[in-house]
């Protein structure tokens, strides 16, 4: 299987990485992946290495590193870094809790409101429509 994935056209490449080939020339752009030599004559050629480059990218999305914190992470990435990756971390982590509290209020705020509605009778303006209207 490694020979597989050796000597790759940018086309095999994005396959086997999992995403299209706008990405890694958007990726290469964006400095987040080596543009590699072009033989004299030749198409450029990508291998292992670059796979598992875009696809720690790709896990980094996931967990919701901006492409600029992806960068400061792959400057890191020879494992001798450990508390500065942790410190990037940790801000993603506060700004992950920060979202899951509004996500708790947005919720309670739609809960009562969808209660309203389902308490409502005849010809009463309903609820949610109204608080939408900043009723």
């Amino acid at each position: 299987m490694k020979e597989d994935l050796e000597n790759l056209t940018i086309g095999a490449f994005a396959k086997a990485a999992g995403v299209n080939v706008e990405t890694i020339r958007f990726y290469q752009r964006k400095g987040l992946l080596l543009e590699p030599d072009r033989p004299y004559g030749s198409i450029r050629r990508y291998g292992e290495v670059d796979v598992a480059r875009v696809k720690f990218v790709k896990s980094a999305q996931r967990l919701g590193f901006s492409l600029d914190e992806i960068g400061e992470l792959l400057k890191l990435e020879d494992g001798t870094h450990c508390s500065e990756a942790a410190e990037l971390a940790a801000v993603r982590l506060a700004d992950v809790r920060a979202r899951l509290a509004d996500l708790a209020r947005m919720e309670m705020v739609l809960s009562k409101l969808v209660s309203e509605c389902c308490a409502q009778q005849g010809h009463v303006s309903c609820p949610l429509i109204d608080a939408l209207h900043g009723g």
